[in-house]
């Protein structure tokens, strides 16, 4: 992995050279990064954390690290990456490693729960949820909850895996009790109010340093899996960055303005998150619910050159000017 001989040699010999250490589970999602490094002549490394071995009693390389792990790392057969990775994080910022997107956005990554919590605590509205594990709390959760209309999801999904709409209880357990009903990773199923947007749309905002680059309108008509990625393998019918002509539009807001970035930048702040991308959606009466938080953000190819907007090439130039700090 990383700590390897050559490492040791040039450890020895005094040769470091601080470096940018990327973290991540999938090239296709890391390749778009690594060529406006390479277009920036900013060394770098990246680190595959699907498998490996943590030596606790070294002391890791210096430079900066990007955290890009992903919730959705077991659908590429990564099971246990982010739990590897948060290894690596802790052993990073025991070591006072400059870090970003460290152990704390990991767990806002891998659990919607801790999301909302978070989300809440900085006085962001989100939409009504209740948490259950069984499937017979699965179905009590929805009475509860007591909406016409209302969604289920994975705690920790990723892409929008497991997110699934009904108009009934009756339907939802047909649908629990069936033989498609999906397992989420970590046990829990979310219920959530179905939030309806008047144009089938929601808005995904970006953010680099903990600031705000762009914010992007997504059409969602034909889906609830939406991945900006330009390698995303969704197995819906609708993958937003596929090559079938029913794929949503994505598209970049001129001059977006909204009271809810000041909000998102201090949560950003808060919880200790550099990177990210947080997806809202506006009801008929205008009112914002936010629903997720993407720390291992990804940009839409197609929408940023029509936009003349570059996130990779934003972010390169971040990463640089953090490793120029040290």
């Amino acid at each position: 992995m990383y700590l390897s001989r050559f490492y040791h040699l040039l450890k020895n010999e005094g040769m470091l050279l601080k470096k940018i250490h990327v973290i991540h589970e999938n090239s296709d999602w890391t390749q778009h990064l690594t060529n406006r490094l390479n277009e920036l002549d900013l060394p770098f490394e990246e680190w595959f954390l699907d498998q490996g071995v943590v030596d606790l009693t070294e002391a890791p390389p210096e430079g900066i690290f990007y955290n890009r792990i992903s919730a959705s790392s077991h659908t590429r057969n990564h099971r246990y990456a982010p739990e590897l990775t948060e290894s690596v994080l802790s052993w990073l910022e025991r070591h006072d490693r400059k870090v970003l997107n460290g152990t704390r956005a990991l767990r806002l990554e891998v659990s919607k729960v801790n999301q909302y919590m978070a989300l809440n605590a900085a006085g962001i509205k989100t939409p009504l949820t209740i948490a259950a594990v069984g499937k017979d709390q699965i179905i009590e959760a929805a009475e509860k909850l007591g909406k016409p209309s209302f969604i289920t999801k994975h705690n920790r999904a990723g892409k929008g895996l497991g997110v699934q709409l009904f108009h009934s209880v009756e339907a939802l357990k047909e649908y629990v009790y069936s033989d498609s009903f999906e397992e989420p990773l970590d046990g829990t199923t979310l219920i959530q109010e179905y939030i309806e947007s008047p144009d089938s749309s929601i808005t995904r905002c970006e953010f680099i340093g903990g600031k705000f680059i762009y914010a992007v309108r997504v059409d969602t008509s034909e889906g609830f899996e939406l991945c900006p990625a330009d390698a995303c393998q969704i197995d819906d019918l609708y993958c937003p960055v596929g090559e079938k002509e029913e794929a949503p539009k994505f598209k970049v807001i001129d001059g977006f303005e909204d009271g809810i970035l000041t909000k998102y930048e201090e949560f950003l702040r808060m919880n200790k998150i550099d990177i990210a991308g947080i997806e809202f959606i506006r009801d008929a009466e205008g009112t914002i619910y936010t629903y997720d938080v993407n720390t291992n953000t990804n940009y839409n190819k197609d929408a940023e050159e029509a936009a003349g907007k570059y996130g990779m090439l934003e972010l390169a130039k971040y990463l640089g000017s953090e490793l120029e700090k040290l």
